[in-house]
């Protein structure tokens, strides 16, 4: 059993272990493999204090000072990615080869878009007339991040954080304890200063709570469900510190008459279902031409019975359990939702996934003749679910893409470049996809909407954790 009962404040591991338990559980098979810890206020009282005090002389270090140590994280965390790798597996159910080389990469990723934006991030730097404007860290971050991408959110908000000269306390989820702490091991080797870097386990109602309210926090960074993500914008409010957050989406993905279908069906059900459909950004709203529906939904469903479901540490396996039995109940209630509402099951469905046991399995499903106003084409189900809704002509599947409340990622197949980018242009979300095109890591990444609001990765990213400061000369 693994014991996470440990905390990393100002530098040193702080016994937690009489702090209440939760018992973790492997989603593959439903056993134990470990405890967490749940932490209180005063944990995250004492880590916001440890990082106050540190605030001051990290803050005042050089750029080049930072990204000299980020240069060592990234080192040691390149030599542990199988750890981390196998950390995901365990603790969310990640397949193998995704784990590896999507989610443990990710992190990675962040780590060097990071580094390389600090090439050309100036903090001091002339403006209008006499003004020189001047970047500096917003302060102490509360940084609270998920469990579907663990490492990915992880790296994404710490990297920046460090290079922008803040001090910060992450809570990361209570049901990926594991990788959370690998980084915290990392980032301690690598001689991260004392109280610049802090972690304490816990829940959102309580550790995530109190984080964002806390008066010395300066900024809360949050990814996580849009009603979560409300709840901490309220908690924050009367201190009236920043708040960008990575909230939900439901992100449409429009084939236009002219696409490469055969190409742009399998990329689109491939990216709904990757992960098991645990992506704030998957495609899972599927646009199509009216005439060519049944043909498209027909397609579908013989890629989605192509995937493997299955044991994640098989290589083998395409599309691992989902996180817990509470989310496989609210995925399965989803899909029932849906067929009660009249869409069209081609594949898939709400039955459980017998042969494979205890684990939280879900079969990838596939929903056709679905029409906007039904709630599996409104709602995020984050599971492995694509609804594939019809349009007429192309101002029709533009309205359908953008009527939803959030807009977090859109994607778009056309064999003219031009009108993919005509389209792209009015969908409303923070990141679009032409044609399966993957953007790198220093891209921008963010939402419009209900999807949050803030921008992570590379440059962007580093710019959210400073505040501008105008300086008047004579």
């Amino acid at each position: 059993m693994n014991m996470f009962d440990k905390y990393f404040i100002g530098g040193k591991w702080v016994d937690a272990s009489a702090r209440p338990r939760q018992t973790l559980l492997n989603p593959a098979t439903a056993t134990p493999y470990g405890e967490v810890a749940l932490g209180m206020t005063e944990d995250v009282d004492a880590a916001v204090q440890t990082a106050r005090k540190a605030f001051s002389r990290f803050s005042e270090t050089t750029v080049e000072e930072r990204q000299t140590l980020l240069r060592r994280v990234l080192d040691i965390y390149e030599r542990r990615l199988a750890e981390f790798a196998e950390a995901i597996t365990t603790e969310m159910g990640a397949p193998k080869t995704l784990a590896y080389e999507a989610q443990a990469a990710a992190g990675a990723d962040h780590l060097r878009a990071t580094i390389e934006a600090l090439e050309n991030f100036t903090i001091e730097r002339p403006a209008i007339g006499t003004v020189r404007l001047r970047r500096e860290a917003v302060g102490v971050c509360a940084l609270i991040t998920p469990w579907n991408w663990p490492m990915n959110q992880i790296a994404g908000k710490v990297a920046p954080a460090i290079a922008a000269g803040c001090t910060m306390v992450l809570k990361p989820s209570e049901l990926t304890p594991m990788s959370a702490v690998l980084f915290a091991e990392v980032l301690e080797e690598a001689g991260v200063p004392a109280g610049v870097f802090n972690l304490v386990h816990g829940d959102g109602p309580n550790v995530g709570t109190a984080m964002a309210a806390h008066p010395l926090v300066d900024m809360v960074s949050f990814t996580g469900s849009t009603a979560a993500g409300v709840q901490v914008a309220i908690n924050a409010a009367p201190t009236v510190k920043r708040v960008t957050q990575e909230l939900g989406g439901k992100s449409p993905n429009i084939l236009l008459r002219d696409a490469d279908f055969s190409t742009a069906v399998r990329h689109a059900v491939e990216s709904c279902m990757e992960n098991t459909g645990q992506s704030c950004n998957a495609p899972t709203r599927l646009i199509v031409p009216a005439e060519r529906h049944d043909e498209i939904a027909e397609y579908c469903a013989e890629i989605a019975k192509s995937l493997r479901v299955g044991d994640p540490r098989d290589s083998k396996t395409d599309i691992g359990p989902v996180v817990s039995r509470a989310h496989l109940e609210r995925v399965r209630n989803y899909i029932e939702i849906g067929r009660q509402e009249g869409a069209v099951p081609v594949t898939g469905g709400a039955e459980p996934v017998e042969e494979l046991g205890a684990g939280y399995f879900v079969k990838p499903t596939v929903f056709a003749h679905v029409r906007p106003e039904m709630t599996v084409a409104r709602e995020e189900i984050f599971g492995p679910v694509l609804s594939i809704i019809s349009y007429r002509d192309e101002d029709e599947a533009i309205r359908i893409a953008n009527d939803t409340p959030y807009g977090l990622a859109a994607y778009v197949s056309s064999g003219d470049g031009e009108r993919a980018m005509r389209v792209a242009r009015q969908l409303r979300a923070g990141q679009v996809q032409i044609n399966g095109a993957a953007p790198p890591a220093a891209a921008p990444f963010g939402g419009y909407r209900q999807s949050g609001n803030g921008r992570e990765g590379g440059i962007f990213g580093i710019e959210d954790f400073t505040e501008i400061k105008a300086v008047a000369l004579p």
